[in-house]
């Protein structure tokens, strides 16, 4: 079987890897010939092009581009098909990617697989990124069951744990794991960074080690990633973030109070809770 990555980043490198160890013909397209060149040393792809039309033999391609170039990129590729090709994407937010891209091209499905790192860019790829990682797809009524098959199927090949749900409910459930940390996590470093001492500034960027780079971790990641997510599922995203206000309100006025005992519940339950996210 062919298959095409459109964006031969991270994610884009790393299914190439993956895929061509099954056996699979890869066709990666990159909009930098230096990309392409990468692509094909190091064993992303079997042939790699800046042009789209390299694409028109592939069965499924997967489209790994940033956010807000999904919609654009299909409407460039689709005169390149024939119609029974395969679309699907790796985007991190879907109710609007699904309901553009679904009226572009009729054999389109959402998906995002939930792997990555710090590290950006076709040097960043890795073999068996996705393994043990969450897969999401997301049908809509009108997804023919074979594709979702199709796509289900190499999902599961590359070790990743596969869950199916509706786009809208796929976007209010990152909004909490995903989303709302990338806002949370950059409102820390923007408040350490307001420390008007500088004595208390230098110390605390001396002293800072795990908890801190665990907690900053994502805020301080993909800038151009973060913005996207918060154009593309700002409704859900608001909504989380206002939940949270509202308990870290809950916090404080706990503190203000001197409520320890109240305190302690709370933490008490948030190191019970803590689990039930982390497998």
């Amino acid at each position: 079987m062919k298959v095409g990555i459109v964006g031969l980043g991270l994610i884009g490198g790393s299914l190439g890897l993956d895929l061509r160890v099954q056996g699979l013909e890869i066709l990666g397209v990159s909009r930098q010939e230096k990309t392409c060149a990468i692509a094909l040393d190091i064993g992303v792809a079997d042939k790699a092009s800046t042009n789209l039309s390299l694409l028109k033999e592939a069965e499924i391609i997967f489209i790994c581009t940033p956010i807000k170039a999904i919609a654009s990129t299909i409407q460039q590729l689709t005169p390149h098909l024939p119609p029974e090709t395969i679309l699907t994407d790796v985007g991190s937010v879907k109710a609007k990617v699904v309901a553009e891209c679904s009226q572009l091209w009729h054999n389109f499905l959402g998906g995002h697989p939930m792997a990555g790192k710090a590290e950006q860019g076709i040097e960043a790829a890795e073999k068996n990124l996705f393994i043990n990682t969450a897969y999401v797809l997301t049908p809509t009524p009108n997804t023919p069951k074979e594709i979702l098959n199709k796509v289900a199927e190499i999902a599961q090949s590359l070790g990743a744990n596969l869950s199916i749900c509706s786009p809208e409910t796929h976007d209010q459930a990152v909004a909490w794991i995903s989303h709302a940390p990338v806002m949370i996590s950059a409102s820390l470093i923007h408040a350490c960074m307001q420390e008007r001492e500088k004595t208390v500034l230098e110390l605390a960027q001396k002293l800072a080690s795990s908890g801190f780079r665990d907690t900053s971790r994502v805020g301080g990641g993909n800038w151009e990633l973060g913005v996207m997510m918060a154009q593309y599922n700002k409704e859900e995203l608001l909504k989380s973030l206002l939940q949270y206000r509202q308990s870290l309100e809950t916090i404080i006025n706990t503190i203000q109070q001197e409520d320890w005992q109240n305190l302690e519940q709370i933490l008490k339950s948030t190191n019970q809770e803590r689990s039930q996210f982390l497998d």
